[in-house]
């Protein structure tokens, strides 16, 4: 009977000393992380849960990895970590430094890519983000791209957003989703395009917009500038429309447009040709391809710089010359 009650007796004592341990260990993996702001921090392929643990203890980040590893064993999907670049807070717990590992939710980083910039300063930015990079075969996967389509050109196929991608992301897999993205886009807006629209395509569309885009950055005028051009290319009057200049002059376009470039012909050059250009010269904004779809319907065929961004617009050729005078000329 004695040996009964001292084994019930070391039972339970055995019993509080692993419940007090449980609880103690517990409460260390809820403790915060020894850290005094936010920190990335990269969990590498090949790292085993228990490796990693003993990694974070050696680096500062958590005090303690025993309690850590007791929680593998009672939850076994925490050991699941993912490769990738994480956030860590300050006000995490070792405990949600797990679940954050096993959950694969990556840092989001972001690029801001902006409409009226052309493909060529669209890759300077896309360069400069540190957390993008670029395979040996960038340039042969873009051909493969830009083959498919039209005029095999990329310049105003891709849309303008903000796009949220974890690091080390590859430039082309950027580049095919605001390829797909304009695409969704342009195709909608073909479908619920006005009528009579004098462009046999949504890729003349798309070129149309990328000159409004280019054009103006009064949101509220977009439509009105589509009708201008609308009503010109109905009546087979070229565009006349500097930014296409600036675009046919490429690299040696230095800040001025002088009257000799208006007169050198470039296939761009909506002085000399009639007609749109052959490919856009910009990526245009969804509120551009909107007005390019959705033209404003008036009779003007002129319109002019006010010099604070918008723009005096004309039915007359006399009333543009006024214009001209008065707002270009300061006469």
């Amino acid at each position: 009977m004695k040996i009964v009650k001292w084994l019930l007796f070391f039972a339970v004592v055995f019993g509080i000393g692993f419940v007090a341990t449980l609880f103690y260990f517990d409460k260390k993996v809820h403790q915060p992380l020894i850290l005094n702001e936010a920190t990335i921090y990269q969990v590498k392929s090949g790292q085993s849960a228990k490796g990693l643990l003993n990694r974070l203890k050696e680096q500062g980040i958590i005090s303690d990895n025993i309690g850590l590893k007791i929680r593998l064993k009672l939850e076994p999907a925490l050991a699941n970590i993912k490769v990738g670049t994480y956030e860590l807070l300050p006000s995490m717990s070792a405990l949600d430094l797990l679940e954050l590992f096993s959950s694969g939710k990556e840092l989001q980083f972001s690029i801001s890519l902006i409409e009226g910039l052309n493909w060529r300063e669209w890759l300077l930015v896309i360069k400069s983000h540190p957390q993008i990079t670029f395979s040996d075969d960038f340039y042969q996967q873009l051909a493969i791209l830009t083959a498919q389509l039209p005029e095999q050109s990329i310049e105003g196929y891709l849309l303008p957003d903000t796009y949220y991608f974890v690091a080390q992301t590859e430039a082309i897999d950027l580049v095919k989703r605001a390829h797909l993205s304009m695409q969704k886009y342009l195709n909608e807006a073909w479908q619920h395009r006005a009528l009579d629209l004098p462009y046999a395509s949504a890729y003349e569309g798309l070129t149309l917009a990328s000159i409004i885009e280019k054009e103006t950055g009064v949101a509220d005028e977009r439509p009105r500038i589509s009708g201008v051009f609308v009503n010109r290319l109905n009546l087979n009057m070229r565009l006349q429309t500097d930014p296409t200049v600036i675009y046919g002059m490429g690299e040696s376009f230095d800040g001025d447009i002088r009257r000799k470039d208006l007169k050198t012909a470039t296939p761009y050059n909506t002085y000399m040709i009639r007609g749109l250009p052959p490919t856009p010269i910009a990526m245009p904004s969804k509120l551009a391809i909107d007005a390019a779809f959705n033209p404003l319907i008036t009779d003007e065929l002129y319109f002019v710089s006010k010099g604070d961004g918008s723009h005096k617009f004309s039915i007359t050729l006399q009333e543009h010359n006024l214009a001209v005078r008065q707002y270009q000329l300061n006469k």
